[in-house]
This record gives structure tokens, C-alpha cells and sequence, in this order.
């Protein structure tokens, strides 16, 4: 699967890009159908702590799967995002089964 990895107004270091490599990847256990994923990494003004906005896209033959959270932290994020996408999945296997 091809990833591609955005990060919006900061620099990522490796740790945060292998961090969200690795859980990518995991996607390939629920459904080998996926083409390719992008993982969008901001930072947002924001009141309070929760100023890391992780967006996930995946791929899928003839649709679109979409998760987006605000955490405190990118790990956070893409954890949530993981957990989402993963019903998601679940659901558009499920349609294709008929």
C-alpha cells in the first residue's frame, strides 16, 4: 500500500512518520483491497490543548474511507483515526459481500 505523509505547518521527525507507517500498514490485515493512504498532520490554533488535527484517507476500489480528530497529541489522533477507519473497513466489506 502507498502512503503519503503531509505535515502542515511543522516539520514531522522520523519517530512521528515511522509511528504512522507503522499503523498504516496494519491496514492490510482488515482488507487487501487498499490502493493507498494519506495521512495529513497540522497544527491548528486552537483555546485549549487539543491543537493536533491527524487526517486519514484511505483508498479503497470505488470509494473514499475518511477519518479526522483533534487530540492533544498526533499519536492520539491517529489511534482514533485507526479505530474509525478500521468500522469502516468492516462496513465496506460488508457491502461488498452483499
Amino acid at each position: 500500500m502507498n502512503v503519503k505523509i503531509q505535515s502542515i505547518k511543522f516539520d514531522a521527525d522520523q519517530k512521528l512518520l515511522a509511528f504512522v507507517e507503522e499503523k498504516m500498514s496494519k491496514f492490510g490485515k482488515y482488507f487487501d483491497g487498499i490502493v493507498g493512504a494519506e495521512v495529513s498532520l497540522s497544527l491548528e490554533h486552537a483555546s485549549d490543548d487539543k491543537n493536533k488535527v491527524a487526517k486519514v484517507r484511505l483508498e479503497v476500489p470505488g470509494h473514499d474511507l475518511f477519518a479526522e480528530n483533534r487530540c492533544k497529541s498526533f499519536e492520539e489522533a491517529i489511534d482514533l483515526n485507526v479505530e474509525v477507519l478500521k468500522k469502516q473497513l468492516t462496513k465496506y466489506k460488508e457491502k461488498l459481500r452483499g
